[in-house]
């Protein structure tokens, strides 16, 4: 499984925006045709992303290119999808899915661009935003169609922005108003047993410890990474999805201790007072494996440096 902690949005038509995301220290950049760009300059971006992600796609190992397109109920989504599903575009981000029916089209129509311009089947990932209360109202169904039949999509994100303007929300601080829909989001995804979704974007970029603050909090509730607007949010959201030193090395101590107790044939055992069963033991495995991920990303980012 690829690491998707850090997904950082940028507008597609801002050339050196572009170029400095992907290469920023990222999971993944997305290339916008949505929000981020004017009505009068939709249509000229398309052309612009698929050139920026095909001429840096060798360089950015480590960076994986997808593309925001605009939802399927506007003027610009078929056209988008036409222009951008081409070698270079590891991924479309999907806002506002409603339904099942527009995933299934949405799948269907990447299906015959990549088959008529030659791409691998489902070689382009799909990433849907529910940010409606339509789409929370369906999101088990979503999840369960997309992991029965859509094996291009891996994960679903959340969009808060557009989602508490749609259900009347006030969007605060402490974001209690939103712990129920990101509950449901979770569980939805982890029964359909797809990756963990990717959480929401921090709108205040003055509030930095508030970005912290947001970043812990979605992990801690099953969420693997969160949406970025500007790049200097990234770091702080890698650290918060990534095990610290402290977290690594007490991971190690617990695999090292319950694997000496199996030997024994001892399958519970007590370290510096907590209590280690299999569980346990398997959590930490989890923090070791993905330590030694993260580590292998740092080294292909140095080198492609």
């Amino acid at each position: 499984m690829a690491l998707s902690r850090t997904f950082l949005f940028v507008p597609g038509n801002h050339a050196r925006r572009v170029e400095k995301a992907l290469t920023a220290n990222v999971d993944a950049a997305i290339l916008d045709l949505e929000d981020a760009v004017a009505a009068s300059e939709k249509v000229a971006a398309r052309a612009q992303v698929v050139e920026a992600l095909q001429r840096s796609h060798r360089a950015r190992a480590h960076v994986r290119g997808y593309v925001r397109i605009n939802a399927l109920d506007t003027d610009y989504a078929f056209g988008d999808l036409q222009a951008v599903i081409a070698r270079g575009v590891e991924g479309i981000v999907l806002p506002k899915l409603e339904s099942v029916e527009q995933l299934h089209l949405a799948d269907w129509l990447i299906a015959q661009l990549e088959r008529e311009r030659g791409l691998d089947a489902n070689s382009v990932e799909l990433m849907p935003i529910i940010e409606t209360g339509a789409g929370f109202a369906v999101i088990d169904s979503l999840c369960a169609a997309a992991a029965q039949r859509v094996p291009r999509l891996k994960r679903f994100a959340f969009g808060a922005g557009d989602f508490c303007l749609d259900m009347n929300l006030v969007w605060s601080d402490d974001e209690l108003e939103l712990h129920a829909y990101r509950s449901a989001l979770v569980l939805a995804s982890r029964a359909a047993r797809l990756e963990a979704p990717v959480d929401t974007v921090w709108i205040r970029l003055d509030d930095a410890d508030g970005l912290a603050r947001s970043a812990v909090r979605a992990r801690g509730m099953g969420f693997q990474g969160k949406l970025c607007i500007h790049p200097a949010q990234c770091d702080t959201v890698n650290r918060a999805f990534s095990p610290s030193d402290a977290d690594i090395g007490h991971a190690r101590a617990v695999v090292e201790a319950f694997a000496r107790a199996e030997a024994d044939g001892v399958a519970s055992i007590q370290l510096d007072g907590a209590f280690i069963d299999y569980p346990v033991a398997y959590r930490a495995q989890r923090v070791l494996d993905f330590a030694a991920q993260i580590a292998a990303r740092a080294d292909a980012r140095a080198n492609a440096s």
